[in-house]
């Protein structure tokens, strides 16, 4: 099979799963796509095998999402195994537990969220509470862990450990964590972040840092992680025949899944490893881009909702940018071939992804690929240092581990302060419609540059460069959603943020991020309570305003309440207060009524 064949072959498993249709589910169905498959592959016949393959992973599909029909709601009491960790989200704890054989997503608050805080994927634990019917946005947005339902968790009522992978997985994580017991809060989730792609106890600042300028794919376990983790064996593997070799770098493979909880990203870059393993062994070696092709092929076909995880196919869409066109872009590149290739790399994954993110995130900001090479450099020192240096850490006590991750806090320093520099710079985004109009000049320069000489491809760039013009520039904006809950307002340079019921304080950072603000001068909270003030602390500290407007009873320092009558005015934006103690909102002269501002 040659490099191209792969590729379609692994398309047409991702076209099969994405239609998942229903007529394609049946016993006999799916046995006559294995049928086909098999032929193709006996026979030799690529086209038959694509057939074959995309008729078994539609079928396979449309089962799954069969298995997620919502249960009927009813109150359970049982023990109850975890899929991953308990997350802090929105002031409650989140977890996917497995249930009487099929997976929820829990929820806990209060007593029964500290109970299970401390627990990890793979623990068994008792659980009391009600289980319902997911909605189906939400139901969407979860199916590639396979969840269809919710529970409400009541109690929490004892726990124990999982099974001996787990409890090995759990207590390395443990060990490594306990290493970084020195660091500063941030900097422990950002340890977290690049040894285990684990980003639960990472604040909204870092979060918004980290995406707003482009590094968010340092924070999830990749190939590169997995590459250094079998590194560390190979001395030992050297040892061994080839046989016993491929054993324990497939163990060594399978107990990494486990501690970095087996994400979309992490199941892409283990089965590239098995793969290549695999092939090295029966001495048969293959190109990246055919290995990737095999492994997301494998992959759908043992997991078809993966083709609904946005981190897969940011996964695969990196490592097919780079297999493709970085070769191509280091050879073209001037200067020095380290720095060539640095750009290439990075300008290839970013090729690779920008399908996915520019729809899924609305923009790609254009610092991404400054940002990238400075921080890279430092980020796979980071990781290898931290996973080396990590569990002699964390069983060596708090003095010896101050010692050993001396480079690990330096290391880490650079790319936080990497990722927080680079969020502010005002570099601008790339939308859908500029990304679009460059990759049509770009594959207009190269066709015209072979036959009509270079000033054609000066012109293509002249082209692209127009298109990305109007991203470079802020637009002005009134009444703008920035996430639920949460509008910007914005006139004759007077900002205006306005917060009425907002539980995602990294959602609301990322959307005034996107929306260009550079500063806020005024804030107003429409609710009071401990909920509000966890949302706006964070927007409060990137962006302090010149004026905080709260209701009465509210506990952010430094607030101040508008009485009933009076107003505040910021440039032309006008807040009168009344007498229930909100805050509404009216211009001068012509008066403007918005959501959360006024009536």
């Amino acid at each position: 099979m040659s490099d191209l064949a792969a590729v379609v072959l692994a398309l047409s498993a991702a076209l099969g799963a994405w239609l998942a249709a229903p007529s394609t589910a049946g016993a006999l169905p799916l046995l006559g796509a294995g049928l086909v498959a098999s032929t193709g592959l006996a026979l030799r016949r690529p086209l038959l095998l694509c057939a074959g393959v995309a008729l078994a992973t539609s079928g396979l599909a449309a089962r799954s999402w069969a298995g997620l029909q919502p249960p009927a709601a009813r109150t359970w009491s049982g023990v109850a195994t975890l899929i991953t960790d308990p997350a802090r989200v929105s002031g409650a704890l989140r977890v996917v537990a497995r249930v009487e054989g099929k997976r929820v997503e829990a929820w806990a608050r209060g007593s029964a969220a500290n109970d299970l805080a401390d627990r990890l994927a793979g623990e068994r634990v008792r659980l009391e509470g009600r289980i319902e019917a997911l909605a189906p946005a939400q139901r969407s947005r979860v199916a590639y862990r396979h969840v269809g339902a919710q529970m409400t968790v009541k109690k929490v009522d004892g726990w124990t450990t999982g099974n001996l992978p787990s409890r090995m997985g759990n207590g390395l994580r443990r060990t490594l964590l306990a290493g970084a017991s020195s660091f500063p809060a941030d900097r422990r989730a950002l340890f977290a972040g690049f040894v285990l792609g684990d980003a639960r106890d990472q604040t909204p600042e870092v979060t918004d840092d980290f995406r707003a300028s482009g590094l968010t794919h340092l924070l999830v376990v990749s190939g590169e992680n997995v590459a250094f983790v079998l590194g560390l064996f190979t001395p030992l593997m050297r040892r061994l025949g080839l046989r016993s070799r491929l054993v324990v770098g497939l163990a060594v493979l399978a107990l990494f899944g486990v501690i970095t909880r087996w994400e979309p990203s992490v199941l892409r870059a283990e089965a590239m490893a098995a793969l290549a393993l695999v092939a090295s062994t029966v001495g048969r070696p293959a190109s990246g881009l055919r290995i990737l092709s095999l492994a997301v092929t494998g992959l759908l076909l043992v997991d078809p909702l993966l083709v609904t995880s946005l981190g897969f196919g940011l996964s695969v869409g990196a490592c097919m940018g780079i297999a493709l066109l970085a070769r191509p872009l280091t050879r073209a590149l001037p200067g020095p071939r380290p720095l060539a290739s640095a750009i290439g790399v990075s300008l290839a994954a970013q090729a690779g992804v920008a399908p996915l993110l520019a729809p899924a995130f609305g923009a790609i900001p254009l610092v991404t690929l400054p940002a990238n090479l400075v921080a890279i450099p430092a980020a796979g020192p980071l990781t290898a240092w931290g996973i080396a240096a990590g569990l002699p850490a964390g069983t060596g006590g708090r003095a010896f581990a101050v010692v050993v991750h001396v480079p690990t806090r330096l290391l880490l320093a650079w790319v936080a302060t990497v990722a927080r520099y680079a969020a502010t710079a005002p570099f601008g985004r790339l939308t859908t419609t500029h990304l679009a109009v460059l990759a049509v000049a770009m594959a207009a320069t190269g066709l015209l540059a072979t036959h009509r000489g270079r000033w054609m491809a000066a012109a293509g760039v002249i082209v692209a460069g127009t298109a990305a013009v109007p991203a470079l520039a802020p637009r002005p904006l009134d009444g703008r959603d920035l996430s639920a809950g949460a509008r910007l307002w914005r006139r004759g340079g007077a900002t205006v943020v306005v917060v009425d019921g907002a539980r995602r304080p990294a959602d609301l950072l990322a959307g005034l991020h996107d929306a260009d603000v550079t500063h806020v001068d005024v804030v107003v909270v429409c609710r009071p309570g401990p909920g509000a003030t966890a949302v706006v602390g964070p927007l409060l500290r990137r962006f302090p305003p010149r004026l905080l407007l709260t209701p009465a009873g509210s506990t952010l320092p430094g607030a101040t309440v508008a009485a009933a009558g009076e107003s505040v005015g910021v440039g032309p934006l006008v807040g009168t207060g009344d007498s229930t103690g909100e805050t509404r909102r009216q211009d001068a002269p012509k008066p403007m009524r918005g959501k959360g501002m006024g009536r």
